[in-house]
């Protein structure tokens, strides 16, 4: 297809995809290279948040207006998958950023001009959990509250908080997400783990913070897709806002158990397997089989994610999604998560207690992918529970999140 204007080819989705995944594969090096520091530190770097920013990563979801790349949802995975297999935690905050930005995307159009207009490079991040309560005042809300845990928290400029709305008699009138700058916000030194420790997951907090009215989103009427925005900005703005903010948190595993297969496959060919006739792992009939199986864990887990990304890519164009769909791909989403932890936690035994030297990567990778596979959205109980209830016919609704 030529552009109208200058005649020249436009890129195709794919093709735009494909550049901007190269552009993550490239970052891969200097990731790994930097994620020991990172972890010590507790922080993704300075340098590698910039290299993110030149790549693109999280101007992923950002509308085309503001200088973004207006992708979707299989993009994004797909670019924080390659992400982690260089490190989990620098991948898991370009994720959460990008898809934040998004979140801010279906804000009212004033609110988008608020954080992108003055800043196309704006970084968004947000804790979902309404920790906060918000009381009228004159043109909107006083917000005071406390936020745990919102990762990527040093490198944000804006933050997208949850907090409970009252009415003017003091009752709770919504669950809400508020837009609030970073520079209002202060930041608690309180994330101190045992895995994804440079995601830097701290805790925000507010006093009495002045909200105005247009930088709220009503998180019941948000889950059922209504997004107060008005600027025609094309489909990745109309899709499903449960399904987004879950399958997202995905990409990042996906990358982590692909490293995870990469490293024991690539050692198995060199390293003996102790107390047996082997001199190399790779001609034991036992790590064979093991490591087949973890590379099927794997490709199952990719093949749910990324036909439920495609689903919500596809709906957004063709329309909503109906509750029973969103109940399926969240189940989804945990099942996928549980299948990476499954594959990792057999590429370990293969590798033996080698893996857990703190000079081997292998050891962070468990640490990082058991610990992000934990997130609220990603707990395969609850996934189960309300796909299971909609199989069943059982109306009750246990979570906004879907």
């Amino acid at each position: 297809m030529e552009h109208p204007i200058d005649g020249t080819s436009t890129p195709s989705a794919e093709e735009r995809r494909a550049k901007l995944v190269a552009r993550a594969a490239d970052l891969q090096a200097v990731l790994r290279a930097q994620a020991t520091r990172n972890e010590q530190e507790r922080t993704t770097s300075p340098e590698a948040v910039e290299a993110m920013t030149e790549a693109g990563v999280f101007r992923l979801l950002t509308p085309k207006r503001f200088g973004g790349h207006q992708t979707d949802l299989r993009t994004l995975t797909t670019v924080s998958e390659v992400l982690g297999q260089g490190d989990g935690s620098a991948a898991w905050t370009g994720m959460i950023i990008a898809v934040t930005n998004w979140l801010a995307s279906l804000f009212p159009d004033q609110a988008q001009e608020d954080v992108f207009g003055v800043d196309p490079d704006a970084r968004v991040t947000g804790v979902a959990a309404p920790t906060g309560m918000g009381e009228p005042v004159d043109g909107g809300w006083r917000v005071t509250g406390r936020w745990s845990y919102n990762s990527g928290a040093p490198h944000a400029t804006w933050a997208a908080v949850g907090a409970l709305l009252k009415d003017e008699r003091g009752a709770v009138a919504d669950q809400a997400l508020v837009l609030i700058p970073a520079s209002e916000l202060s930041v608690e030194d309180t994330w101190h783990t045992a895995g994804m420790r440079a995601t830097a997951s701290n805790t925000l907090t507010a006093q009495s913070v002045f909200v105005p009215a247009h930088r709220v989103l009503s998180v019941p009427a948000a889950a059922e897709g209504n997004y107060p925005r008005t600027a025609d900005d094309g489909t990745l703005f109309s899709s499903a806002f449960g399904p987004m903010l879950t399958l997202c948190l995905a990409g990042p595993l996906l990358g982590m158990g692909k490293a995870a297969l990469d490293i024991v496959v690539d050692q198995a060919g060199s390293k003996p397997l102790s107390f047996t006739i082997h001199p190399r792992q790779a001609d034991s009939v036992g790590v064979q089989t093991q490591i087949a199986q973890a590379a099927l864990q794997l490709e199952t887990a990719r093949l749910h994610i990324y036909a439920a990304a495609d689903e919500v890519d596809r709906s957004a164009a063709e329309g909503a999604l109906d509750y029973a769909t969103r109940t399926r791909l969240r189940a989804q989403a945990g099942y996928a998560a549980q299948q990476v932890l499954a594959a990792i936690t057999t590429l370990l035994n293969v590798h033996g207690a080698a893996a857990f030297a703190v000079s081997n990567p292998l050891q962070r990778i468990w640490r990082d992918a058991n610990t992000s596979a934990r997130h609220a959205g990603l707990v395969p109980a609850v996934g189960y529970e309300v796909y299971g209830k909609s199989l069943l016919g059982i109306e009750e609704r246990v979570s906004l999140m879907v």
